[in-house]
């Protein structure tokens, strides 16, 4: 008796040995949704069976039939997800809408339980707050931000909260005014930070998440390059820090992130090109890979993911390597719950590449996966369990 209780102790100590991503391996697999936009060879969500023991993908239908889902998020609980749709007419309404679905773990459908309005044109980004009861929402084309709140059901309520951007940045096309492009809450959910392309600012909100309420923090935002254009934002698992991905720029700003305030402080930017690059790019995602050691950012035009390693004391980012998509504009890309494979989502060529994860480097290796999808935009995962 034991020896058995000394071998299962032996094998205890093992598995809590090993890296995060290679015990989550041993937790079964996840749906993989994919949002789109709806043209003629998209109707909606799609989903995927993932298997993080070998990174394969294998296609599980139309989930739900929407219109343009671009981006997607899912509930804390795991039983609900909410999609944009980027449009900008809901219900003779110069707005887009949000929709939330319910999640059969078993099949990976989608059911759709309702449909709001964002209360802006041409929603573009959302997620959920910490306590699951607020749906956050960010309006490109109507250049601003949304309250939605989340039912017991998962079902969504009218807008608890509505704020209309202001001003306009340097770029006279592309900044004539505000057009706010992600938005999302912080550590402790005491304050929500959104992204505003149009205005060259990331902005930081006081959230009572309670009521549903964000008010302006002091300073309400912090101030990037003229023509940055920033667009996505990504939180270091540390909290401490945080990266924002400018579109109009193509590079990336590290900001020192002050909790207590709800405040930021550039500490640098860097670019997502090659020096010799020549030609248009555009920048779309940026996310932090699970373990913190690495940031990833994808280019449209250069078509590629840039890869960062993280100064864990600093925050501050050095290049390591740029990697083609092996597809026209990536958008949104999908890093697993393990951290070991990275899928990008190519819109311009209709399909998802899979690459495998060096967990000691942080590079990327194609697998040789192409998975044929119409127009994809977002990867979201949820576990089967």
């Amino acid at each position: 008796m034991r020896t058995v209780r000394r071998s299962f102790l032996l094998l205890a100590a093992l598995l809590s040995a090993l890296p995060p991503s290679v015990q989550a391996k041993s937790k079964g697999e996840y749906w993989m949704y994919i949002g789109t936009y709806t043209r003629q060879n998209s109707k909606g969500i799609y989903v995927y069976r993932f298997d993080p023991a070998s990174g394969k993908a294998t296609p599980a239908g139309l989930a739900a039939e929407t219109s343009n889902p671009s981006f997607l998020t899912v509930h804390p609980n795991r039983r609900f997800l909410y999609a944009v749709n980027e449009i900008g007419n809901y219900n003779g309404q110069r707005a887009g809408s949000a929709s939330a679905f319910a999640i059969d773990r078993k099949t990976g459908r989608l059911t759709h339980l309702n449909t709001v309005s964002s209360r802006g044109g041409g929603p573009c980004h959302l997620s959920v707050d910490k306590t699951g009861k607020n749906l956050l929402v960010a309006n490109y084309g109507g250049g601003s931000i949304a309250v939605l709140p989340i039912g017991a059901d998962g079902r969504l309520g009218e807008a608890t909260t509505f704020i209309q951007h202001e001003g306009s940045g340097a770029d006279p096309k592309r900044q004539q005014g505000p057009h706010a492009h992600s938005i999302h809450p912080a550590r402790g959910n005491r304050f929500v930070i959104a992204t505003d392309l149009g205005l060259d600012q990331v902005l930081s909100y006081r959230f009572d998440a309670a009521k549903g309420l964000l008010t302006p923090n002091q300073p309400p935002f912090t101030k990037l390059a003229p023509g940055a254009g920033p667009r996505h934002f990504a939180f270091h698992p540390a909290g401490r820090f945080a990266y924002v991905i400018n579109e109009m720029k193509s590079t990336v700003t590290a900001l020192a992130y002050d909790a207590a305030r709800g405040s930021f402080q550039e500490l640098q930017t860097v670019t997502t090109l090659p020096q010799d690059f020549q030609g248009e790019n555009n920048t779309a995602e940026v996310q932090v890979h699970p373990s913190g050691k690495f940031l990833y950012g994808s280019n449209r035009g250069h078509d590629s993911i840039a890869i960062f390693a993280i100064d864990a004391a600093k925050g501050t980012l050095t290049p390591i390597d740029r990697v083609s998509t092996q597809g026209k504009t990536p958008r949104n890309f999908g890093i697993d719950p393990t951290g070991a494979w990275l899928l990008a989502a190519n819109m311009g060529s209709d399909n998802i590449v899979a690459f495998r994860i060096d967990l000691a480097t942080g590079r990327l290796t194609p697998t040789g996966q192409v998975l044929e999808a119409g127009s994809p935009v977002c990867v979201k995962f949820v576990p089967m369990k």
